[in-house]
């Protein structure tokens, strides 16, 4: 049988080249990999199995040297974080021993605290770094197949750090995204017309999240004409610094009019940078004035910066509520997700980025790490049986399979063996294969598998949730009123337990929506949910009439402030969508003007109760 050579993943692009030729090298290693991507996952899987053979853990397992499939997948348990802490937590004190991988960890890269209750560390080697840089490199050749004249203008991008930590034995822990902006690479990038961005670095790594939005804005007003792309990390990031330029405009204005930057910003390093852009113009001051103090904020976006061709902002999964505000502040640009990725590993890239934002989805590129593919089973479209992570037994590990024979239509749990020391880890995402690039599959992120609302055998999930929510909130409309964020959390501190819901909302007159229009709200969700809720409301009154507790107009923006403080990443942050940490709940409960209870029972049939019973 003839033995194709595999595609290698280049270092990086070449800076010398054109940007036509780097876009063709890229663009032809994509439809390399995806075409050969068993063969390029085999190699991977050998690569990292041969060259961390001596390591600990995977003698532990009895892996014995042995790189081939059939026995990794026969020996080496499938795994969570916690199966794993006890290595993590010898690394993270000190021992420089081969626990996990036969490179050095050179840091830990932490994951959001707000996906899991707690803040993973994820241990990464040096090159990780390189295999991430590539991945990037990859993003704007795909875009630029659909928006051209991307090279000859600007990003205004919002980009954030956080504070490091160092465990006990000396060793950085800090965001994947902080990792990156701080490393050489970022703080010395090639010229690149692609990693053009308004805002100079030192804005970026000013630690100061006021300081670091306000200059961040302050650059990117100043170059307006030259913005062609805009973009945060999530939506729930960009809009935050829309809410930020509609408090601070008028500074802002100011220190355009005049050239000089407001007294706030303390940091010199942020002074100097942002006094190379800022010079005195009257005439953009008297625009954004005019713009920011005319009464409506539709379209916002594209009348102060109106060479923007598209939003770049993660909008699936639970950001997907955003969507009708970024619609509304930009005339309806495109909404473009561009990768996919965390912070145990980057994953893929989005082909077709002008889709529409309920259709995104996502390539893995098979140079990134082994993929495995956890088949998750839900008994129908309304009732998720998504739990929290288990150890699999022997029959459920064969279950697992491999990138290129995943089914299309089916919903897996993805499953990764990395570079860096992680052998099969569970990540906790669930996808859904929609399609195919040559012989690699494409996934639609379809949520986190561990956040849920349970009162008794009841399971709530993200999706089931957001879609119970969006069935109830768009009857603001008719009220001039809309949502503006929630969060969850099941009350059992009476018996029986239920589900409560804040809500904080934008609305002209508090006064104008009467009480029995929220209690209707509460029937609306609770209608919406799936048929073992109905039925314990109904049936076995083993759930309590649903709750809806609105909350005062700031309150998330001071949950967002409390996880920051508590060591989350501005870059990383997602608006919790259920809450158990209790401060978290006094910090709510501290801020709600008025509660509603769903004053009826939803309907459920016995029918449906026999079938929860049979599965």
């Amino acid at each position: 049988m003839l033995q194709k050579a595999m595609p290698e993943a280049p270092k990086a692009l070449s800076v010398e080249g054109t940007v036509v030729e780097n876009n063709d090298k890229a663009l032809k290693f994509i439809e390399d990999v995806t075409i050969n991507a068993d063969e390029v996952q085999k190699r991977v899987l050998s690569k990292i199995l041969s060259r961390s053979a001596d390591t600990e853990y995977l003698r532990r397992n009895g892996l014995n040297g042995c790189t081939d499939r059939g026995t990794f997948k026969k020996v080496m348990p499938v795994i969570t974080y916690e199966d794993l802490k006890p290595d993590i937590e010898r690394i993270a004190n000190g021992d420089t021993s081969q626990i996990l991988c036969s490179h050095p960890i050179s840091e830990f890269l932490t994951s959001s605290g707000t996906s899991a209750g707690e803040r993973k560390l994820m241990p990464t080697i040096d090159e990780e770094l390189e295999r991430r840089l590539f991945l990037y490199s990859l993003l704007m050749p795909v875009m630029s197949q659909f928006v051209p004249g991307l090279d000859k203008g600007k990003g205004m991008y919002f980009l954030f750090v956080k504070s490091e930590a160092k465990t006990p034995g000396g060793l950085v822990a800090r965001p994947v995204l902080t990792s990156y902006y701080k490393s050489s690479y970022f703080k010395n990038k090639p010229n690149d017309p692609y990693t053009n961005y308004t805002s100079p670095n030192e804005t970026i790594l000013c630690l100061d999240s006021y300081q670091s939005m306000y200059s961040q804005l302050l650059c990117g007003l100043c170059q307006n004409e030259k913005v062609v792309r805009v973009g945060a990390v999530f939506a729930s990031g960009f809009i935050r610094a829309i809410h930020f330029l509609q408090k601070h405009w008028g500074l802002l204005c100011n220190d355009i009019r005049t050239g000089t930057i407001d007294p706030k910003i303390t940091d010199p390093y942020v002074r100097e940078a942002v006094s190379k852009i800022l010079k005195p113009n009257p005439k953009l001051a008297d625009f954004v004035e005019a713009e920011c103090s005319n009464g409506s904020w539709k379209g916002i976006i594209t009348r102060l910066w109106p060479n923007t061709k598209y939003i770049d902002v993660i909008v699936t999964g639970t950001m997907s509520q955003y969507i009708p505000a970024l619609d509304y502040y930009s005339n309806s640009l495109p909404l473009v997700c561009t990768m996919y990725a965390s912070s145990e590993c980057y994953f893929g890239i989005n082909l077709d980025p002008l889709c529409k934002p309920s259709e995104v989805s996502y390539t893995l590129i098979p140079t990134m790490a082994y993929f495995e593919f956890l088949p998750v089973t839900r008994e129908n479209e309304l009732i998720s049986t998504i739990s929290e992570p288990t150890t699999l037994n022997d029959e459920e590990k064969q279950q697992l399979v491999d990138l290129v024979d995943v089914k299309l239509g089916q919903e897996y749990e993805l499953v990764v063996t990395t570079y860096a020391g992680l052998y099969r880890y569970r990540v906790g995402d669930i996808l859904r294969v929609s399609g195919f690039k040559n012989n690699s599959p494409q996934f639609n992120f379809i949520c986190r598998k561990n956040v849920v609302l349970s009162i008794d055998s009841d399971k709530t999930d993200e999706v089931e949730l957001q879609n119970a929510v969006k069935n109830a909130a768009n009857q603001l409309g008719q009220f001039e009123a809309s949502l503006v964020e929630y969060t969850s959390y099941a009350d059992t501190s009476a018996t029986p337990g239920h589900y409560v819901l804040y809500w904080e909302l934008s609305v002209k007159d508090a006064n104008s929506i009467p009480p029995s229009v929220f209690e209707n709200f509460c029937f609306t969700v609770e209608e919406s949910l799936h048929s073992v809720y109905r039925q314990g409301r109904v049936s076995d009154k083993s759930i309590g009439p649903l709750e809806i507790r609105v909350v005062e107009n700031g309150t998330f923006d001071m949950l967002m402030d409390f996880a920051l403080t508590q060591g989350a990443s501005i870059n990383q942050y997602k608006t919790p969508r259920c809450v158990k940490y209790a401060p978290i709940i006094e910090l709510l409960n501290s801020r709600v003007i008025s509660s509603y209870f769903s004053q009826k029972y939803p309907r459920w049939s016995p029918g449906q109760k026999q079938w929860c019973t049979q599965n």
